[in-house]
């Protein structure tokens, strides 16, 4: 085994992510290479975001699982290399992991369409929906409460603004700031997430 190790990283040696990631779709022998590269760093991402070792690995299992069923789909572009988009399905997953673990205990939501625009999407179109929704859901549970509340109520529950301030005992114009901020606080965490080192 580390014959064959040593041979393809000889034959290899040089070539980018993105050709050894294609060339996997033929020869799925070559992945290993890919595994071995980003295993440690990708473990790194998923501890910080679901704070246990162990679920961690199972995050980076699935990650590598679907970054290799989707290998064919992936699209070198300007800007985006074969880092960034695992890196970025590695995050999904683990926010995947991360709603389920707090539907477990009770919290559950489904998410209107509008809160999407909030997240770019681009290079995972061919993701489940859901997947996203999930996404959302655990930022929900990261942001202050205030905030979390007034997006719960405005896009998942669908309330008017005079609905959640009668609600809230406040002005429907503190309601319309609190909604601006907490997307923009929505944003922020998200960013913090899926940038962070």
């Amino acid at each position: 085994m580390t014959t064959d190790y040593l041979s393809m990283e000889d034959e290899w040696e040089g070539k980018s992510d993105e050709d050894v990631l294609a060339a996997s779709v033929a020869r799925p022998s070559l992945f290993a290479l890919l595994v071995r590269k980003y295993e440690a760093p990708f473990l790194r991402k998923a501890v910080g975001i679901v704070r246990s070792a162990e679920e961690a690995e199972d995050v980076v299992q699935e990650a590598f699982t679907k970054i290799y069923l989707n290998a064919s789909k992936f699209k070198k572009q300007e800007g985006a290399q074969f880092s960034s988009w695992a890196y970025r399905i590695v995050v999904n997953t683990a926010l995947t992991h991360y709603a389920r673990r707090r539907r477990e205990q009770g919290v559950r939501a489904d998410i209107d369409p509008e809160i999407f625009e909030l997240i770019p999407d681009k290079n995972l179109r061919q993701f489940e929906k859901k997947e996203v929704m999930d996404e959302v859901a655990s930022i929900l549970t990261r942001i202050p409460p205030v905030f979390a509340r007034a997006l719960t109520a405005f896009f998942v529950e669908g309330k008017t603004q005079d609905e959640m301030a009668a609600a809230e005992g406040v002005s429907v114009g503190a309601i319309k700031t609190r909604v601006h901020r907490a997307k923009r606080e929505f944003k922020k965490v998200y960013d913090a997430i899926t940038n962070a080192a």
